[in-house]
């Protein structure tokens, strides 16, 4: 076989259909967001960055930056090791503490990623279950996806959001079986929430366990930000929640609270886990640093969702289509690949707007879009600038208008 021509070939193929990756070398000076530096080739130049998931940019909070730099210097930046073989430390478990306290939980279990802690977690439920059935939503997270492939468990796939069909698969199964619905509180690239109250309500009916996604919720809903399970009243109805460090709280890992029955189980059995060198100690003691901040950070919450309540007016006003979900995600819709790429490379080249193209598999195809995603950073003027760049390209590149799509969110 000829190794070369086969990769050669399949990246041809990824180009011809619009769905090539290039990156864009942005740095984030801490005093400059949400102005950042691009750098091209020799060229140096400012951008405003519109696509970060630093959420509440904690990443860049003084006290966040100070006590990472701090626990640095003090322990240095690896943990040494796996978590049961010397890399476990103060900085981990008190981590693994608050983060259980975030999610009204037992205990947690921190992972290198959330991608991570998603794959490992259902693939060791998958493996270990005997018979259990997992159901899927068909829009979950390619980790989640990943995971349960992985596993080889009978895996049910429910169309999005929609609970009867999720019903009907759950009695379509041996009702002996063992049961898990997978899915996520606030769908990334939409900003739909999930029907959480009814999906916990058709678990206990069916005696399903539940796993529950709340990378792009917690730290910007809920009591304390505590997540939407929590703002729903819900949380002690999941069995499992998923949660990032790398978002709301701008570090990086992941984990899942639950009980300590589940939480002992994964750390005993679950190969992603047990053969993984543990996160930093310095980033644990930020994120740790971060959840006390976010916590109290009612004010940063609010602020997020004026922001994108304005953007979401501005867009209006020029009848610019994006999906309309009241949450801090605003989706606008392009629904071309290659148009797609076209309008993010003149926002940045003849605009200096950095938003970053989203096109399969992140999304279906033929379903494009900018995932937009404003910050506590963000002022009026950035936000209104922003909104008349898109409106240039838009005309420039003479791109359909219409109305924003409405969309009825049931929780």
């Amino acid at each position: 076989m000829n190794y070369q021509k086969f990769f050669n070939s399949e990246l041809e193929k990824l180009k011809k259909e619009g769905l090539y990756r290039k990156f864009r070398e942005i740095d984030r000076p801490i005093k400059k967001f949400p102005k950042a530096d691009e750098t091209q080739g020799e060229i140096e130049r400012d951008v405003e960055v519109w696509c970060s998931n630093d959420y509440l940019n904690m990443s860049q909070h003084p006290e966040v930056v100070n006590e990472t730099v701090k626990t640095l210097l003090e322990i240095g930046s690896g943990s040494g090791g796996t978590r049961n073989i010397s890399g476990t430390s103060s900085y981990h478990t008190a981590l693994e503490e608050r983060l259980a306290k975030v999610h009204n939980k037992d205990n947690a279990l921190l992972f290198a990623s959330a991608y991570t802690a998603n794959q490992s977690t259902l693939w060791t439920l998958g493996k270990k279950i005997k018979n259990l059935e997992i159901f899927s939503d068909e829009l979950n997270h390619a980790s989640l996806i990943q995971g349960i492939k992985n596993s080889g468990a009978s895996c049910h796939i429910f169309q999005h959001n929609n609970v009867d069909h999720l019903e009907t698969l759950l009695k379509s199964v041996d009702k002996n079986h063992p049961k898990l619905i997978v899915f996520e509180s606030l769908y990334s690239m939409e900003g739909i929430r999930s029907p959480i109250i009814k999906i916990v309500e058709l678990a206990k009916k069916h005696k399903a366990m539940t796993y529950l996604d709340e990378v792009h919720s917690v730290g910007l809903y809920g009591e304390r930000g505590k997540g939407i399970a929590v703002e729903m009243k819900v949380d002690q109805e999941i069995d499992i929640i998923n949660g990032t460090l790398a978002k709301a709280f701008g570090q990086m890992g992941g984990y899942i609270a639950a009980s300590n029955e589940i939480i002992d189980y994964i750390r005993s059995f679950s190969p992603g886990f047990i053969f993984t060198t543990s996160i930093c100690p310095s980033i644990a003691a930020g994120a740790s640093k971060a959840i006390d901040i976010v916590s109290l950070a009612d004010q940063l919450r609010v602020k997020i969702h004026e922001n994108a309540s304005s953007m979401r007016q501005l867009l209006d006003a020029i009848a610019i289509p994006y999906i309309d979900t009241n949450s801090h995600i605003i989706s606008v819709m392009i629904n071309d690949p290659f148009l797609c790429k076209k309008v993010s490379e003149k926002l940045i080249d003849d605009h200096g707007i950095y938003a970053q193209p989203i096109f399969y598999p992140t999304v279906p195809k033929g379903l494009e879009r900018l995932r937009i995603t404003v910050t506590p950073k963000h002022r009026k003027e950035h936000i209104e600038n922003m909104v008349q760049c898109l409106d240039k390209v838009w005309s420039d590149l003479s791109l359909p208008r219409k109305n924003s799509t409405k969309l009825k969110i049931n929780n």
